[in-house]
Parts: C-alpha cells; sequence; structure tokens
C-alpha cells in the first residue's frame, strides 16, 4: 500500500515502455520495483519515446486507473526537495563529424513533435530542440541530471539510428549555470564556426516561435531561451563583434573562390549552379553578386522563391539569376563549374552513379566543384571519388573562416564579459521562479479567505446603510492586514542580494509554505481528476472492445 498525493492507492500494474536492457530488479529501471511497487509486467512499444505508465488502484473503488510515472515522480519526497535542474546535451561541429551531425539532425518542422516526445520521457519536464548545419543541441529541465540524460540521449539514438556509444563519444554536456552560459554564448555567435555570426540568433528565434503552445515548452526553457535572444542582440549591439564577420554562406563563397582550381581557364568566368533557394541559399547567391558574379542558374521546387530573390538583388537587370525545375538539376550540374547545395533534403541530391551519368565522357579536363552547406549532406561524400569532382561541406569551412577571426577575436573577451552580467541576471530570475508558483498560490489563498471574511462581516451588519467609503476603509483595512501578514513569508521566498539565503533556503522555505498551508492541493486535484478521466476512458475502451470481441 502506498500513499500518492494524500489519497491510499495500491499498484496493481506497471507498464514500462523501454528496451529489454532494463533490469527489474535494479534501480537503472525508473519504475524500480523498491519505490514504485511491484513490476507484474513489461509492454514493449515501438514509441521513439519510452515512458513509465504505472497503474494506480484507488483503495474506495477498486477501479484501476493509468498515472504517468513523471507525476509520481515530482510529487514523491525523493524530488519534492530538489530543484529541478537545466542540461544541454549536444552535438556540434567542434567536437562531431558531420556524417553524425547529419542523422540526428531535426528539420525543423519536427521540433514540436520532438518536444512532446521529450516530455514523455520519465524524468523530462521541459524540452526544446535546436537543430542547425552545425549543431543539434536538445536543453531540457529534468526531474534528475543522470536519469535526465539517460533518457534523452536514447531517444536521440532511437530517433537518428545513431548508437548511444556513439553519441557518447561525441556528445556534450552541461547542467544548470553552464547550460545558461553556453546557449547565452551560441545566440551571440561566441560558440560558432564563424565568430560572432547573425544567423544563429534568428534561429534561437525560431525555437521560441515553434515552442509556442507546445506542451513542454514551458516558462524555464521558454525564460531561457528569451533570455538567451536578449543577450545575443546586446552582444552584438554593444561589442560590433559581428562587423566584418562571414557567415556560414559567405564562407563557402569564400571557399568556391579560394578553391576554384588555376588550371581553368581565369578569363571566362565559372559558371554556377545554385540548388535551394530557401534562407541559405538566398545568403548564397547575395554573397556571389556581391563577388561580381553576374550570371547563375538556381534550381528549386518552384519559381517563385527564384523571381523574388531575382526583383531583389537585381532591379536594374545588370545580375541574371535563371530558374531551373529539379527534373533539370542534373543536367545543369553538368554545364556548370561550382555548385552550391543548400537544401532541407533527408537524402543526397547528388550520388556517384547519377553524377557520373549526366556528366559529358569527354569533358576537357574540367573540374567541378561542389560545395555542399546543407546537413544532412546534399552530396554523397563518393562524388569526390569521379575524376574532375571536389566535394566540400561544413567541416571544410573552418580554412577560410581562419583567416578572418583574428580580429574578432579581441571583442570576444568583451563580449564573455556582458555574457557573464546576462547569465547572472538570469540565475537570478531562474531561482526566483523555482517560487514564483508559491507565491501565487499563498497570495490566492490569503485573499479568498480575507474576501469571504469581509463579506460575511458586511453580511452580519444586515441593513446597515454604509457609504462607499466606510466599504472602502473596511476593505482597505482588511487587504492591510493580509499585505503585512504575507511580507515576511513573501520575502523569504525571493532572492534578495542583502540577505544572506539561499537557494537551498529559499526552496526549503517554499516546501514548507506548501506543507503548512496545504498549497499543493491543487496538484492532488489535478492528479485525483486526471484518474477519474483515465477511469472513464478506460471504461469507454473496454465497451467498445466488447463490442467486437
Amino acid at each position: 500500500m502506498a500513499v500518492v498525493n494524500g489519497f491510499a492507492t495500491s499498484f496493481a500494474v506497471a507498464k514500462i515502455g523501454v528496451d529489454s536492457s532494463y533490469d527489474l530488479n535494479s534501480t537503472s529501471c525508473p519504475c524500480f520495483r523498491s519505490r514504485y511497487g511491484r513490476v507484474k509486467s513489461l509492454v514493449y512499444t515501438h514509441s521513439l519515446s519510452p515512458r513509465c505508465e504505472v497503474v494506480v488502484e484507488k483503495e474506495s473503488r477498486g477501479a484501476q486507473s493509468s498515472v504517468s510515472a513523471l507525476e509520481l515522480l515530482e510529487t514523491s519526497d525523493r524530488y519534492t526537495k530538489k530543484s529541478s535542474s537545466v542540461m544541454v546535451i549536444g552535438l556540434s561541429i567542434h567536437s562531431t563529424p558531420v556524417e553524425v551531425r547529419e542523422k540526428v539532425s531535426i528539420p525543423q518542422s519536427e521540433w514540436p513533435q520532438a518536444i512532446r516526445e521529450l516530455c514523455s520521457l520519465n524524468h523530462i519536464q521541459e524540452a526544446a530542440v535546436l537543430s542547425t548545419c552545425n549543431r543539434i543541441e536538445i536543453y531540457v529541465v529534468a526531474l534528475s541530471q543522470n536519469r535526465g540524460v539517460k533518457e534523452v540521449t536514447e531517444w536521440m539514438s532511437k530517433y537518428s539510428g545513431v548508437s548511444v556509444t556513439e553519441l557518447r563519444q561525441h556528445r556534450f554536456l552541461l547542467y544548470n549555470e553552464d547550460a545558461t552560459q553556453h546557449l547565452f554564448e551560441v545566440a551571440a555567435g561566441l560558440d560558432s564556426l564563424v565568430l560572432g555570426e547573425g544567423q544563429i540568433l534568428a534561429q534561437v528565434k525560431q525555437v521560441v516561435k515553434n515552442g509556442q503552445g507546445v506542451p513542454g515548452f514551458g516558462r524555464k526553457i521558454s525564460e531561457l531561451f528569451k533570455h538567451a535572444i536578449t543577450a545575443g542582440k546586446r552582444v552584438r549591439t554593444d561589442t560590433n563583434i559581428s562587423s566584418g564577420s562571414v557567415s556560414v554562406s559567405s564562407a563557402a563563397v569564400e571557399l568556391a573562390l579560394l578553391k576554384h582550381l588555376p588550371d581553368q581557364d581565369s578569363s571566362m568566368p565559372p559558371r554556377v549552379l545554385i540548388v535551394g533557394a530557401g534562407k541559405m541559399g538566398k545568403l548564397v547567391i547575395r554573397h556571389l553578386v556581391a563577388k561580381g558574379c553576374k550570371k547563375m542558374v538556381v534550381v528549386n521546387r518552384t519559381e517563385d522563391r527564384v523571381t523574388a530573390i531575382r526583383e531583389e538583388l537585381s532591379t536594374d537587370g545588370a545580375v541574371i539569376i535563371e530558374y531551373k525545375p529539379f527534373s533539370e538539376m542534373l543536367s545543369c550540374a553538368a554545364q556548370a563549374d561550382v555548385i552550391f547545395t543548400c537544401t532541407s533534403s533527408k537524402d543526397p541530391l547528388f550520388v556517384k552513379e547519377s553524377v557520373q551519368a549526366a556528366l559529358p565522357s569527354e569533358d576537357g579536363g574540367r573540374t567541378r566543384l561542389f560545395v555542399d552547406i546543407s546537413v544532412p549532406r546534399n552530396v554523397e561524400s563518393s562524388v569526390s571519388e569521379l575524376e574532375g569532382a571536389c566535394v566540400y561541406n561544413v567541416d571544410n569551412l573552418k580554412e577560410v573562416v581562419e583567416s578572418n577571426k583574428e580580429d574578432r577575436l579581441r571583442k570576444k573577451m568583451e563580449a564573455e564579459s556582458i555574457i557573464a552580467e546576462e547569465v547572472k541576471q538570469f540565475e537570478a530570475l531562474k531561482d526566483s521562479l523555482e517560487t514564483v508558483p508559491t507565491i501565487k498560490k499563498l497570495r490566492a489563498y490569503a485573499e479568498r479567505i480575507r474576501v469571504a471574511e469581509v463579506e460575511k462581516c458586511l453580511s452580519k451588519m444586515g441593513d446597515v446603510d454604509l457609504s462607499e467609503n466606510k466599504k472602502k476603509a473596511i476593505y482597505d483595512v482588511s487587504l492591510g492586514i493580509v499585505n503585512k501578514l504575507l511580507h515576511g513569508p513573501m520575502q523569504h521566498l525571493k532572492c534578495d542580494a542583502t540577505e544572506n539565503r539561499t537557494l537551498s533556503d529559499i526552496l526549503g522555505n517554499m516546501h514548507a509554505l506548501n506543507r503548512i498551508f496545504s498549497l499543493d492541493k491543487e496538484m492532488e486535484d489535478k492528479l485525483q481528476a486526471k484518474i477519474e478521466q483515465n477511469q472513464k476512458q478506460s471504461s469507454r475502451g473496454q465497451s467498445v472492445s466488447a463490442k467486437f470481441s
């Protein structure tokens, strides 16, 4: 028998959607028997998001219902006295080859679903995904650091097909303040391959935009990313670190100019093909025009984007941007000297066999340069085995970046001091966020009592004709009494630099007030409502099964 949130329960069945590596007698199992009851059966699922569900039975009703392990863990003594950890599990261009990053890469359209799946894991409360050509980073709020890391890593492995062992070789892990500092540096462009690049800030903004309204993109993660955007903007404004810096797209153009082999006729401008007219493709075209390229072919799924780019960049008609559909991509590549690829395709667009078949049999020793800045890659690496083909990807841009880096390194120290200030401000805010729900519930509790007692007082006074001023005076005095009584408890729930209160002290005060005033009853009510709802769903399911049996 166990007591969960104030009502008696007995655990009937524990269903664990995990792989067979879990040992039921080990505490590595999310629902190990010593705390959550006897495990009677395992249910193997095909879901990418293993989640433990503990089926509890209300003794008074004798009916079974499913309650998520996350809710049980959140309300267990093991976790209620601890603050949840904010952490990041990531793979970046600094430590992970593109061959691995492209497999783990998560398209922007799938970020919301990824958040939902991550938050269905046992120890994950909130989540966010930042996936770009240079990095894949998953930010989570976890009840347990070790278990959270294990669950997220296993989820990444199942999503990508990359083994857990290989992910561990390349991943980086940062917790709490270190995770905060890392995200702020990312938003400011300090962790980019191109120091001070501006595109990453737009991508961080996109995380917030995509997360709006998604269950699991909660208050802590949301505030973290919003403050990261503020920090990134401040660094760019105060240090001017991005002035003169190159982006991935401009570095790709520089690489093409650097690698365009000297044995080709320099009097003839290179014939350029760009595959993809999205954000990256548009930037490539913009940088090509800035470098004097006056004619290029753009392959895209639709012509609208290419037309819009042409109208924006070639108002006087001096630059010729020709559109071609994807069906003509290989024939266009056969006629080009330099091919830039920048699409979101999950599969390679240029593979060895098709490229070899498309090239003219007698090509006069021409060399084609493939510059692939897509992750996942658009050009299969084996294309470089063909005679006259050179393939470069985003990991090859470091050579170009190094020549532009030295000048901005001097600004980096100033930027880091700004980041340190922003991290300190956010950590104070984050600490206060822990107690916000308790502050609101305590004030609401006191307000309910105040209003009820004032109304009772006015009712006892009967038909006495009170002026509005006198009624206001009664309300004011009651409000003053409540505010004075709440002042002390409220102060002990807030971080104040003038007081020597640690976060541990503040959280201890919070839990004490929750117990004294029964402020967690709201959570109990929600849990009870969820049990009853699950009972009804279970009953309906049994009825449907009976009809078809």
